[in-house]
Parts: C-alpha cells; sequence; structure tokens
C-alpha cells in the first residue's frame, strides 16, 4: 500500500489530452470492436448468396438458417463479453488490473505508465554490526501519471509523469526521527525505467543490480543521513490478490497488481549525524499498480506487514468506510516458510486499537498500538499479535504531497509480551479526505 498520490501536477504542468494506451489494450479493443461489428454485419445480412432454385434452392435456405441459428449463439455467448470492454480501463483512460495477468521479470520490475498510480515501496529495521544500536527506515518512490500521453515519458522535461519519493529514518534508542519528501516531474530529476527496475528522484534511487535479483538503495535525509543498502530477496516474490487482482473495494477499478518480496536480506552502511554504522537487518518491499485505490464511501486504511522471527509473514490491509464500519475488502493474507500465500477475508480477523497519538503538526489522532488476532492457517486457535511501535512521533506530515499520514516501525509481541517479530504500520486518511486523491 502507499499514501501519496495526489501529485496531479503540482510543479505547474500543463498534460496533453490525447489518450494513448498500450499495446495490449489497444490490441484489445480493436479485436473486440472489429469482432462486434462484423458479427453485427452478419447477423443482420445473414450472408445472402446468389438466388438459385428447385433442390438447391431449398439446401441453400436450409443452410442459410443454420448459419444464422450459430451467428445467434455466437452472439449470445460473445457480447456480453464483448461488453467488459468498459472495464479495461477508468472514465479517463487508464488501465484497471486484470485478472490473469502473466507478470514477466525484470521488465515487470519497472515501471507501468498505463495505470495512473505506482510506488516501489520498501520499510525495513536495522542493527548496527558493532554495538546494539537499532534503526527502522522507510524509501518509497511513488510515479502519477497525469495523462494517458506517455510520449514524453522520461524525457528531459516530461509533463505526463510526476514523481513524489520520502525518506524516513527511527534512531530507535534515542527517538529521533528524521524524514524527506521530493516532488518531481520527469525528466533529467527523477524517472523510472519501464524494462527494469530503475526508479530515481534527485540521488534517491532504487536499482535492480547486474545479478537480476539483488536491489540497491541510496538514500539521504538532508545533512543528517545517508543509507547505502543491498537488498537481497530470501523468499520468492509474492503476488496477493486473486488470480494476480488485489482488490480493495466494490468499485471495479479498486484495484491493484501487488508484487512483494516479504523477506529481504539488508545489509550495507548508514551514516547519521556523522557517525557511519555498517548495518544488517530485513526489509519488506511492495511494488503496485492500480487507477484507483478507493471505493465510494471508503476514507482511508490501516496496512501493516508482519515479519516472524519463524520465518513467516502477514501483510494486512483494513479498509476503512466513512460510517465508520470495516469494508469486507480488507484482507490478511499469512506467507508460509516456503512463499505460499494464504488469504482471509475482513471477517476473519480483527486489529484492535491499544492506544492513540495526537499529531502537534496535523492535529490527526492515529491509533497507532494495535493488536492484531489473525486467523490460524493451521486451524488451531487464533493467534494475537501486539504491535507495539518503536517511536511514538512517526508521522509524515506530507507538507509537498498534501496528504499527511503515519507510517512506523513496530515491535511484534505475543499476548506474553515476548518479542516474536518485527512490523511496520501505516495509518491514513486520519488527516483528511483521501477521495481526491484515490479515485
Amino acid at each position: 500500500m502507499n499514501i501519496y498520490c495526489q501529485v496531479y501536477m503540482k510543479c505547474g504542468v500543463r498534460a496533453e489530452q490525447t489518450a494513448k494506451r498500450s499495446y495490449k489494450q489497444e490490441f484489445n479493443f480493436r479485436h473486440r470492436f472489429r469482432m462486434r461489428a462484423t458479427l453485427r454485419k452478419v447477423a443482420l445480412t445473414g450472408c445472402r448468396a446468389p438466388v438459385k432454385s428447385g433442390v438447391d434452392a431449398r439446401r441453400s435456405a436450409t443452410a442459410l438458417h443454420v448459419w444464422r441459428c450459430c451467428i445467434f449463439v455466437i452472439l449470445l455467448f460473445a457480447l456480453p463479453l464483448l461488453s467488459e470492454s468498459s472495464d479495461l480501463t477508468t472514465p479517463d483512460g487508464f488501465a484497471v488490473p486484470q485478472e490473469g495477468q502473466h507478470f514477466e521479470f525484470p521488465r515487470d520490475h519497472g515501471s507501468h505508465p498505463e495505470f495512473k498510480i505506482e510506488w516501489w515501496y520498501v520499510t525495513g529495521h536495522l542493527q548496527s554490526i558493532s554495538d546494539p544500536q537499532r534503526f527502522s527506515y522507510q524509501a518509497t518512490f511513488f510515479r502519477r501519471s497525469a495523462t494517458t500521453n506517455t510520449t514524453d515519458f522520461n524525457s528531459t522535461f516530461g509533463t505526463s509523469q510526476v514523481y513524489l519519493a520520502h525518506m524516513a529514518l527511527l534512531d530507535v534508542s534515542s527517538g529521533k526521527f528524521l524524514q524527506q519528501e521530493r516532488l518531481n516531474r520527469s525528466g533529467w530529476d527523477a524517472s523510472s525505467e519501464l524494462s527494469t527496475l530503475a526508479a530515481r528522484n534527485g540521488n534517491w534511487s532504487l536499482e535492480l543490480q547486474k545479478d537480476g535479483s539483488t536491489m540497491g538503495l541510496l538514500g539521504t535525509i538532508r545533512n543528517d543521513a545517508t543509507f547505502q543498502l543491498s537488498l537481497k530477496p530470501l523468499k520468492p516474490l509474492v503476488v496477493f490478490g486473486t488470480n494476480s487482482v488485489s482488490r480493495k473495494g466494490a468499485d471495479s477499478y479498486a484495484a491493484s497488481h501487488y508484487l512483494t518480496f516479504t523477506r529481504l536480506q539488508t545489509t550495507g552502511s548508514l551514516t547519521l549525524e556523522g557517525k557511519t554504522f555498517q548495518v544488517s537487518g530485513l526489509s519488506w518491499m511492495d511494488h503496485e499498480m492500480s487507477s484507483g485505490q478507493l471505493s465510494t464511501h471508503q476514507v482511508g486504511w490501516d496496512w501493516c506487514c508482519i515479519q516472524l522471527k519463524d520465518g513467516r509473514e502477514i501483510m494486512v490491509y483494513l479498509m476503512r468506510r466513512d460510517d465508520g464500519s470495516l469494508d469486507p475488502f480488507s484482507t490478511l493474507a499469512w506467507i508460509d516458510r516456503d512463499g505460499t500465500v494464504r488469504h482471509f477475508g475482513g471477517n476473519s480477523f480483527q486489529l484492535q486499537t491499544k492506544s492513540r497519538w495526537k499529531s502537534s503538526q496535523t492535529g490527526a489522532d492515529y491509533p497507532i498500538e494495535r493488536v492484531l488476532v489473525a486467523p490460524n492457517p493451521e486451524g488451531g486457535p487464533p493467534f494475537e499479535f501486539v504491535l507495539r511501535p518503536l517511536a511514538r512521533a512517526q508521522e509524515l506530515t506530507g507538507k509537498l504531497g498534501g496528504v499527511a499520514y503515519w507510517e512506523g516501525g513496530c515491535r511484534v509481541e505475543n499476548a506474553r509480551g515476548e518479542e516474536i517479530g518485527q512490523a511496520f504500520l501505516e495509518l491514513t486518511g486520519y488527516a483528511g479526505d483521501l477521495q481526491k486523491s484515490f479515485r
């Protein structure tokens, strides 16, 4: 999940209005429309043959009757499928995630400008190798299409894409939380490649390395902090959802393709206020592409990722509605040690609140300490996980993007208070209405 997609054209960009679909969508549309036109023409004309007499005429009439019956059956079953073409795009012409999508890598680690919104989202927990110093961090690269015309994608002064990025770092021992955001249009200062993972915003970057699996992350937070990390998958890539589509709501466009590395071995260096640490730890990376995240009457979401010490992970997103209820499209997913995913619906888990924190900057009141009551994937009694934030003040205030949210590292404890894992918790929609950003 992510929060910042409210970046239509903050750099004074004026986008062209000419829609240009991807090759795959264009082929599907043209094929369906041509087929529809052909079927209708045949049904109306009946494929008239030259007039004959006698036996030949009767045979021709019989053949014509059989042919019309066949056309009727084809129309009966084909036209409902053809009518689905309207679900391939949003009203403004962007792609909607489709079931049965086959992903090819490294291509699909890269950018998908046919979708309005896309992000590469890395969170993690780090430990100094030489002392007990602990850190948590976030590095996020967002892309938003301002128009379906992508002819200037990654040009020197492009207007079709806008890039927002966030870096955040928590020094656990001191509780000091650092953050920075950047907003740039596509071009010399920000880009994302189509053929592989290569996202950048200024000197921040996330790139797939030459070995085809390890990722390199470079981030800074003004002059206060720098980190250069290597991220290597310890488990296979996960595709969340059903048949490659992760549904967020009842509306057809409230969905995404949701690709995740749930356990990344992380090593590298981190410099904080002039002191350099060699660090290691675990990270989590989401890559989502969509053209809308919220359905009608949804106001935000609570999301968390949990990495347990026993080698399993949990992903949860809880969709909140404007009447205070929880949307049935909320989802919990267990990831087994071998990477197998098991999904559970919104009525099978609870995300309870233990304590809250109110921001002095935005006034938002966040439920930051939570208890997750999760179904046992083996069918036994449910599990209870307590998510305790490593610091209370972990809000990203959104001065550039315009939407504030809370995103913070947490310890994971069992009911006896024993630390059994680590987590990241994201809370959106508490500082304002997200409907304009995600619909």
